[in-house]
Protein backbone atom coordinates (compact mmCIF):
# COMPACT_ATOMS: atom_id res chain seq x y z
CA UNK A 1 0.00 0.00 0.00
CA UNK A 2 2.84 2.55 0.88
CA UNK A 3 4.61 1.85 -2.93
CA UNK A 4 1.78 3.98 -4.29
CA UNK A 5 2.63 6.96 -2.41
CA UNK A 6 4.96 9.78 -4.19
CA UNK A 7 8.51 9.96 -2.85
CA UNK A 8 8.49 13.62 -3.53
CA UNK A 9 5.39 16.38 -3.69
CA UNK A 10 5.01 18.05 -6.97
CA UNK A 11 6.19 21.44 -7.41
CA UNK A 12 3.22 24.60 -8.13
CA UNK A 13 5.63 26.31 -9.54
CA UNK A 14 8.22 26.72 -12.64
CA UNK A 15 11.55 27.02 -11.87
CA UNK A 16 12.37 30.39 -13.31
CA UNK A 17 15.14 31.47 -15.79
CA UNK A 18 18.57 33.08 -14.42
CA UNK A 19 18.32 36.54 -14.85
CA UNK A 20 20.76 38.15 -17.13
CA UNK A 21 23.58 40.15 -15.67
CA UNK A 22 25.75 42.93 -16.91
CA UNK A 23 29.29 43.45 -15.83
CA UNK A 24 32.11 45.81 -14.96
CA UNK A 25 35.10 44.99 -14.67
CA UNK A 26 38.38 46.61 -13.67
CA UNK A 27 37.08 50.39 -13.74
CA UNK A 28 39.63 52.24 -11.68
CA UNK A 29 39.47 55.83 -10.48
CA UNK A 30 41.23 57.86 -7.80
CA UNK A 31 39.72 58.62 -4.52
CA UNK A 32 40.51 59.46 -0.99
CA UNK A 33 40.23 56.13 1.35
CA UNK A 34 41.50 54.87 4.30
CA UNK A 35 41.52 55.30 7.72
CA UNK A 36 45.32 55.87 8.17
CA UNK A 37 46.59 59.46 8.23
CA UNK A 38 49.00 59.03 5.25
CA UNK A 39 45.85 57.54 3.35
CA UNK A 40 43.80 60.89 3.86
CA UNK A 41 46.66 63.43 2.35
CA UNK A 42 46.30 62.46 -1.09
CA UNK A 43 43.82 60.11 -3.33
CA UNK A 44 44.95 56.59 -4.09
CA UNK A 45 43.99 54.26 -7.37
CA UNK A 46 40.99 51.80 -6.01
CA UNK A 47 39.35 48.74 -8.62
CA UNK A 48 35.75 48.00 -8.99
CA UNK A 49 34.26 45.32 -10.42
CA UNK A 50 30.15 44.98 -10.81
CA UNK A 51 28.20 42.73 -11.51
CA UNK A 52 24.02 43.31 -11.52
CA UNK A 53 21.58 41.33 -12.44
CA UNK A 54 18.81 43.24 -15.00
CA UNK A 55 15.36 43.56 -13.97
CA UNK A 56 14.06 41.73 -16.63
CA UNK A 57 14.64 40.57 -20.26
CA UNK A 58 12.70 43.21 -22.26
CA UNK A 59 16.23 44.47 -24.16
CA UNK A 60 16.81 40.97 -25.10
CA UNK A 61 13.44 41.66 -27.79
CA UNK A 62 13.17 45.29 -27.53
CA UNK A 63 16.90 45.97 -28.69
CA UNK A 64 16.31 49.09 -26.76
CA UNK A 65 18.57 51.02 -24.55
CA UNK A 66 15.29 51.92 -22.08
CA UNK A 67 14.27 48.22 -21.58
CA UNK A 68 18.14 47.76 -19.86
CA UNK A 69 20.02 49.42 -17.51
CA UNK A 70 22.83 52.19 -18.93
CA UNK A 71 26.46 51.26 -17.86
CA UNK A 72 27.60 54.06 -18.86
CA UNK A 73 25.21 55.39 -16.47
CA UNK A 74 26.44 53.33 -13.20
CA UNK A 75 29.86 54.19 -14.41
CA UNK A 76 28.99 57.65 -14.20
CA UNK A 77 27.31 57.37 -10.87
CA UNK A 78 29.97 55.58 -9.37
CA UNK A 79 32.78 58.07 -10.56
CA UNK A 80 30.56 60.83 -8.95
CA UNK A 81 30.35 58.44 -5.65
CA UNK A 82 34.32 58.23 -5.68
CA UNK A 83 34.82 61.61 -6.09
CA UNK A 84 32.64 62.86 -3.18
CA UNK A 85 32.24 60.70 -0.35
CA UNK A 86 33.32 60.65 3.39
CA UNK A 87 33.80 56.91 4.14
CA UNK A 88 36.82 56.16 5.67
CA UNK A 89 36.68 52.08 5.52
CA UNK A 90 36.35 50.32 2.38
CA UNK A 91 33.52 48.02 4.05
CA UNK A 92 31.89 51.57 4.14
CA UNK A 93 32.84 52.88 0.74
CA UNK A 94 31.68 49.80 -0.84
CA UNK A 95 28.08 49.69 0.91
CA UNK A 96 27.59 52.92 -0.33
CA UNK A 97 28.23 52.23 -4.03
CA UNK A 98 26.04 49.17 -3.81
CA UNK A 99 22.95 50.91 -2.15
CA UNK A 100 23.02 53.79 -4.02
CA UNK A 101 23.03 51.52 -7.50
CA UNK A 102 20.57 49.74 -6.17
CA UNK A 103 18.36 52.07 -5.09
CA UNK A 104 18.80 54.51 -8.46
CA UNK A 105 19.26 51.99 -11.15
CA UNK A 106 16.33 49.87 -9.94
CA UNK A 107 19.05 46.64 -9.74
CA UNK A 108 17.46 43.63 -8.29
CA UNK A 109 20.78 42.70 -7.05
CA UNK A 110 24.55 42.86 -7.61
CA UNK A 111 28.20 42.04 -7.02
CA UNK A 112 30.53 44.16 -5.99
CA UNK A 113 34.23 43.97 -5.74
CA UNK A 114 36.75 47.37 -4.62
CA UNK A 115 40.09 46.85 -4.18
CA UNK A 116 43.00 49.39 -3.12
CA UNK A 117 46.03 48.92 -5.62
CA UNK A 118 49.33 48.74 -4.70
CA UNK A 119 48.80 49.71 -1.21
CA UNK A 120 51.39 47.89 0.64
CA UNK A 121 54.63 46.15 -1.17
CA UNK A 122 54.00 42.68 -2.79
CA UNK A 123 50.25 43.26 -2.63
CA UNK A 124 48.70 43.73 -5.75
CA UNK A 125 45.24 44.55 -4.65
CA UNK A 126 43.59 44.16 -1.23
CA UNK A 127 39.77 45.15 -0.66
CA UNK A 128 36.40 43.33 -0.43
CA UNK A 129 33.44 41.99 -1.96
CA UNK A 130 29.86 42.50 -1.07
CA UNK A 131 26.89 41.26 -2.33
CA UNK A 132 23.36 43.24 -2.28
CA UNK A 133 19.65 42.41 -2.98
CA UNK A 134 17.11 45.18 -3.60
CA UNK A 135 14.90 45.94 -0.43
Amino acid sequence: MLANIPRTMPTATASLPAPDTIFIRELRHQTLVGVYPWEREATQAVEIDIDFDLPGRHAADSHELADTIDYSKVVARVRAILDDHDAQLLEALAELIATTLLREFGMPRLRLSLAKLNLMPGVKKLGITIERRAA
